[in-house]
C-alpha cells in the first residue's frame, strides 16, 4: 500500500535484492493492496486517526517504538520518514489506479516512489487528485489524461477485482513478494534473503527464463 512505510523500505530491499542477482532477469509488477479501505474518499486526520489505531498506552509503546524502528530503517535504505509533517491519512485508491496506469508506460516504479516520498518525505496527501496529476506529471505521464482518468472511474473494476485475487491468495499484510504466483515471502526482509527469494525462484521454474523467470508482484 502506498501509505504502508513498510512497503517503501521492502520496495528499497528488492531493489538491492535484484542488484544482488544480476544473472536473474526480474520483471517487478506491483498489486494493490490497501491496509484500511474504509478511509474517507477525502482522506482523514492524520493524528486523529493515530490515536484509534493505538488507543491503549501499551498500543501507543509499540507505534513509538516501531516508527523509531521505521526511521532508522529508512535511513540505511537512503529513505527519510518525515512523520511530523503528515497531516491526513489518505484513501490510497486512487494512488493504486495512478501506479497501474504508470505500470502500463514502464513507470511503475517511478510512480511508487514518486507516491511513497510525496506521503512519507513531503506530508502531501497522495489521496487528493491534484497532487496525483502533479506527480504524474513528474514522472513522464501526461498530466491532461491523468486528470480525465481519476475524474472517471476508470479501471476501478480491475483494481478490485485484483485485491480479491490476491486477498484470495490470503495475502493479509504488506509488503509481500510473490514470485510466479507460487513462492512468497513477506515482509521488508533485507535485501540478501530476498536475492536469495529471487534465486530459489529463478531455479525452480527454469523453463520460465526469459522476462517471466523471476516474475516479483509486490
Amino acid at each position: 500500500d502506498l501509505v504502508c512505510p513498510w512497503c517503501w523500505v521492502g520496495l528499497r530491499r528488492m531493489r538491492a535484492a535484484i542488484r544482488q542477482v544480476p544473472q536473474t532477469e526480474v520483471r517487478l509488477i506491483f498489486r494493490p493492496f490497501e491496509l484500511d479501505p474504509t478511509v474517507p474518499a477525502a482522506g482523514t486526520e492524520y493524528k486523529t486517526y493515530m490515536k484509534k489505531a493505538f488507543a491503549s498506552d501499551e498500543a501507543r509503546e509499540r507505534a513509538g517504538l516501531m516508527r523509531q524502528a521505521l526511521i532508522e530503517s529508512g535511513q540505511s535504505e537512503g529513505i527519510m520518514f518525515n512523520f511530523e509533517a503528515i497531516e491526513k491519512r489518505p484513501n490510497s485508491f486512487d494512488a493504486h489506479r495512478l501506479v497501474h496506469w504508470a505500470q502500463g508506460q514502464a513507470l511503475g516504479l517511478e510512480a511508487k516512489e514518486a507516491l511513497f516520498e510525496a506521503y512519507f518525505t513531503k506530508g502531501q496527501d497522495i489521496g487528493d487528485k491534484e497532487v496525483l496529476i502533479t506527480l504524474a506529471a513528474r514522472i513522464g505521464l501526461d498530466a491532461n489524461i491523468i486528470s480525465d482518468l481519476l475524474a472517471s472511474d476508470a479501471d476501478t473494476d480491475q483494481i478490485h477485482q485484483q485485491k480479491k485475487l490476491f486477498s484470495d491468495m490470503g495475502i493479509r499484510g504488506v509488503p509481500t513478494f510473490i514470485a510466479h504466483r507460487q513462492l512468497a515471502v513477506q515482509g521488508a526482509e533485507t535485501a540478501e534473503k530476498l536475492a536469495r527469494f529471487l534465486s530459489t525462484a529463478a531455479a525452480q521454474l527454469p523453463q520460465q527464463r526469459g522476462l517471466d523467470s523471476a516474475n516479483s508482484d509486490e
